[in-house]
């Protein structure tokens, strides 16, 4: 946000693109996920347990975040003045502090203080929550991968 804006909000494009990606994203690491894990039941692999957990807490967390994009998405100039009006009560609002990264839309009041309005507050300690998961679950998935199952991390692949 630049000083000579105050009330700038979000880029609209970002937040339509965004909200796209996420709307299409998730539904297809879903489907991905489950496609990984019904092979997986028959011939009960860990690697492909790892990957489709990993596909499905990319799901959820993809999800968390357009949720909150979604709230954004059909909000328009005057519902960001009425969702500051509400969040900060008594005070004079001074501007609006947009972030895509955390998501958040803030109000800025006479203060100083940033109060947070539009996107629900639990969006960002979950998607912040899964996507560590997502972490986790990648690196799971290629340490499985380069010691491989049933031999140790010092142990090297049989040479074909």
């Amino acid at each position: 946000m630049s000083g000579d804006h105050p009330y700038a909000g979000h880029n609209p494009l970002g937040v339509l693109l965004l909200t796209f990606a996420g709307l299409i994203g998730t539904p297809w690491l879903i489907v991905h996920g489950i496609r990984l894990l019904l092979p997986a039941r028959r011939a009960r692999t860990d690697g492909a347990v790892l990957k489709a957990a990993r596909s499905l807490t990319g799901a959820a967390a993809l999800g968390a975040y357009t949720w909150g994009l979604l709230h954004l998405f059909f909000l328009d100039e005057s519902g960001q003045s009425r969702a500051c009006a509400s969040a900060i009560g008594a005070r004079r609002l001074t501007g609006y502090e947009p972030s895509f990264v955390p998501l958040h839309f803030g109000c800025r009041t006479s203060g100083g203080h940033t109060v947070e309005a539009v996107v629900p507050g639990w969006v960002n300690p979950v998607a912040a929550v899964l996507v560590v998961a997502v972490l986790v679950l990648t690196w799971a998935c290629r340490s499985l991968v380069r010691t491989g199952p049933g031999r140790g991390p010092h142990q090297e692949a049989p040479v074909s």
